[in-house]
């Protein structure tokens, strides 16, 4: 028992001795972490821009051309009948044409008078009660040349009655060219069909408008033979000229 003993003593104090041989290690404090400056993107302050003003918009007044007003619209009288002037030794006298009833007939005379084929001719043959004739014989009573007859348009209607005038023409219907009457009286027996039904008659294209007076005078002035010509004015009748007055 005593050895026993003195073995644990033993076995215990070799175990006191080691806990007192290895004492732990003082703690060492734990060094901080230094702090890892995270890189901080830095946002470098934005430049302060000064914003321009945005453009102020002006609406300018809108200039509008003035347009002149067109002119007012004159409404024009249609045109009337042609009118020629005809100037004799005894006075004037104006006459309207036909041209509506007789145009070949107008036609025919204004080209006669546009060429002053009429001027210094004479009133050759005059009848009181009747017609004074002219337009186709010199004061010598030489006959003047004319243009080519024309057609016979006594069928328009128009009588030969009292200032009318007419183409006078041979027995031939168709044979008038340069010559004229103005009727001194009503001559309805110088009509178309006035003879007999469809007998030609003379062609009645205008009328004495102004200066019948005229040709009352000329139709009453003394005639007498000249030649192989009758009913030829004792004193000369001229017709100075013809001419267009519209």
């Amino acid at each position: 028992m005593t050895r026993r003993y003195y073995f644990v003593l033993a076995v215990a104090l070799l175990v006191f001795l080691a806990a007192c041989g290895s004492q732990p290690e003082p703690e060492t404090a734990a060094e901080p972490e230094t702090p890892v400056e995270e890189a901080v993107e830095t946002e470098e302050p934005e430049e302060e821009v000064a914003e321009e003003p945005e453009p102020e918009v002006v609406e300018e007044p809108v200039v509008v051309a003035e347009v002149p007003a067109p002119p007012p619209v004159v409404e024009t009288a249609p045109a009337g009948p042609p009118v020629v002037v005809m100037e004799t030794s005894m006075g004037t006298v104006r006459i309207e044409l036909f041209e509506d009833r007789a145009p070949k007939s107008v036609e025919n005379f204004l080209a006669y008078v546009d060429d002053k084929y009429y001027d210094g001719t004479i009133f050759h043959r005059v009848i009181t009660d009747f017609m004074i004739q002219g337009g186709g014989f010199n004061p010598d009573m030489t006959e003047k040349n004319s243009r080519a007859p024309i057609e016979n348009e006594s069928k328009d209607g128009e009588s030969n009655a009292r200032g009318t005038i007419a183409m006078a023409r041979t027995g031939d219907p168709h044979s008038a060219t340069a010559q004229f009457f103005i009727n001194h009286a009503n001559n309805r027996m110088l009509d178309f069909g006035a003879g007999s039904p469809g007998s030609w008659g003379y062609a009645v294209f205008g009328r004495v408008i102004e200066g019948m007076d005229v040709v009352d005078a000329i139709a009453v002035v003394p005639t007498g033979n000249n030649g192989r010509y009758q009913n030829v004015p004792v004193g000369t009748v001229t017709i100075n000229s013809v001419r267009r007055d519209n």
